[in-house]
C-alpha cells in the first residue's frame, strides 16, 4: 500500500519544492482557500475520523470546532517537540516529507481563521528548524504563504520556534508558555487553549503527524480516509518500533494492525532479537503502562488502535512500541524511566515535584542491591498517591511503568531485593 504520510519513501525527493508540487502538493490547500467555507474544511477533518497523533488521540475536527469565534485573533500551533523516549516519527516526516506537513499546518490555519501559526519544535531539532525555515521561505516565494493568498483576502504567515531542551514542552499549555518567553510550566486548566491560548487568544494545537493527514484526507476525502484503519481509529499511524527487534524504525500502518505484525512482520521489525520471546511491551514510550506478554499469542494478535489497546491495561499514545524481551529485568526498566521523568519534572507542582524525587530514590536503592520489599511496596504506594493529583499528565505518566511493572512483574522486583 503506498504510504500516505511517509510519502517520500515512495517519491524520490518529495522533500523539493517542485517534487512536491508535481506530485499534487498545495493543491488541496489552494482549493481549500478558494472554493471551500473554513467551517467545510473542518467538517471533512471531522467526518474523516482523523484523531490527534500526539498520544491523546482526540478528534482532530472536533478540536477545531472549538475554536472561538467571539475572540480574535486566532492562532494555530504545531507541536513538534518531539521528546518522548521511544518516539522519532516527527523526524522523520519534518526532514524528508516537511511540506506536506506545512501544507496541513496551512489547511488547518484557514479552518480555524488564524492568519499566523507557529511551529514549536523541542532545542535539539536546530537542523529540523533549519529546513523548515527553508521550505516556507520557498513557500511565500511562489505564493502559498504571505498576503491575499489565491486571490482571496486570506493571508498567513508560518514562524518556527525552538523550545530550550525541555520534555514538559510537549504538553500544549508548557508548550504556549514557552513560546510566549516564559519558563515552560504547565498552566491550570481550564481554560483550555481553543478559547484561550497563545497570547490569551484561542489557539489550535496539533501534532506534526496530525497535520501531515490533514492534505492527504482533503485531496482524497473523508470517506477514502475512513477506509483505512478500524471503526474507532480512522486512517493510518506511524508505530515508532524500537527495542530488542530485529529492524527498529518507523512503520506506517494502518490502525488495526496486530503488534505480532508490527513486531515479527519481514517488512517491518522482522522479529526479536536472538529469536528471544517477547517478554513485555511498552506501547507509548517511557510514559507508557507495561503489557504483559510472555509469549502469549492472544496479545500479540491484538490489533493496535485507541481502543482496543486498552483491553490490554494500556494506551497506545503515540504508538512508540518499544519490545522488551526476556533478557530485560522490569526493576532495570522502572529505574531509566523514573529517572527520566525525575530530571524532565517542571515542579511547579508539589505532587509530581516531590513524588517523582522520591521514586527515583526508591527505585536506586531497589535498583542497587539495598532495598527491601518494604521499598517495593512503598513505591508503589507513593506512585499510586501521586495519580490523579498532578497539574498536567507528566506526573501521571512517570507512575505508569512503575504501577504496571510492579504489579504485573513482581518476580523481577523479588529478585533485586533483599530477604
Amino acid at each position: 500500500m503506498a504510504h500516505v504520510l511517509l510519502r517520500h519513501r515512495d517519491i524520490p525527493d518529495l522533500h523539493k519544492f517542485d517534487v512536491y508540487k508535481k506530485n499534487g502538493g498545495f493543491s488541496a490547500f489552494k482549493n481549500a482557500v478558494t472554493k471551500m467555507k473554513p467551517n467545510e474544511v473542518t467538517d471533512v477533518v471531522k467526518n474523516s475520523g482523523l484523531r490527534g497523533r500526539g498520544g491523546a488521540g482526540f478528534p482532530t475536527g472536533m478540536k477545531w470546532s472549538f475554536i472561538d469565534n467571539k475572540n480574535w485573533p486566532h492562532y494555530v500551533v504545531a507541536n513538534a517537540d518531539e521528546s518522548e523516549p521511544g518516539t522519532f516519527k516527527d523526524r522523520e516526516i519534518m526532514e524528508s516529507n516537511p511540506l506536506q506537513f506545512l501544507e496541513g499546518l496551512a489547511i488547518a490555519s484557514y479552518a480555524v481563521g488564524a492568519t499566523a501559526a507557529y511551529v514549536y519544535l523541542r532545542g535539539e531539532f536546530w537542523e529540523v528548524a533549519a529546513i523548515l525555515d527553508e521550505k516556507i521561505a520557498e513557500m511565500e516565494k511562489a505564493g502559498y504563504l504571505g498576503d491575499n493568498l489565491f486571490g482571496t483576502d486570506y493571508s498567513l504567515k508560518i514562524f518556527t520556534h525552538l523550545g530550550a531542551g525541555a520534555y514538559i514542552c510537549g504538553e500544549e499549555t508548557a508548550l504556549l508558555e514557552s513560546l510566549e518567553g516564559k519558563r515552560g510550566q504547565p498552566r491550570v486548566r481550564p481554560p483550555f487553549p481553543p478559547s484561550y491560548g497563545l497570547y490569551g487568544k484561542p489557539t489550535i494545537i496539533n501534532n506534526v503527524e496530525t497535520f501531515t493527514n490533514v492534505p492527504m484526507i482533503l485531496a482524497n476525502g473523508a470517506d477514502w480516509y475512513k477506509k483505512m484503519g478500524t471503526a474507532d481509529s480512522a486512517g493510518v499511524k506511524i508505530f515508532s518500533l524500537s527495542g530488542r527487534v530485529r529492524r527498529p524504525g518507523n512503520y506506517e500502518l494502518p490502525f488495526g494492525t496486530t503488534f505480532r505484525e508490527l513486531i515479527y512482520g519481514e517488512k517491518y521489525g522482522a522479529g526479536v532479537q536472538d529469536s528471544r520471546t517477547v517478554k513485555a511491551i511498552m506501547p507509548a514510550g517511557a510514559s507508557s503502562s507495561l503489557i504483559v506478554v510472555n509469549g502469549d499469542d492472544k496479545v500479540l494478535d491484538t490489533p493496535m488502535d485507541y481502543a482496543t489497546v486498552r483491553t490490554l491495561g494500556a494506551d497506545l499514545g503515540s504508538a512508540s512500541v518499544i519490545v522488551l524481551d526476556d533478557t530485560v529485568d522490569i526493576n532495570w526498566v522502572i529505574n531509566k524511566t523514573v529517572h527520566f521523568f525525575r530530571h524532565e519534572s517542571c515542579g511547579k507542582c508539589t505532587t509530581c515535584r516531590e513524588g517523582t524525587h522520591w521514586m527515583r530514590n526508591i527505585t536506586d536503592r531497589i535498583h542497587g542491591g539495598s532495598g527491601t520489599q518494604g521499598d517495593v511496596d512503598l513505591l508503589l504506594n507513593v506512585a499510586k498517591q501521586m495519580q490523579g493529583k498532578c497539574l498536567c499528565a507528566l506526573g501521571e505518566f512517570s507512575t505508569m511503568a512503575v504501577t504496571t511493572g510492579i504489579e504485573r512483574f513482581p518476580q523481577d522486583f523479588t529478585k533485586a531485593v533483599k530477604k
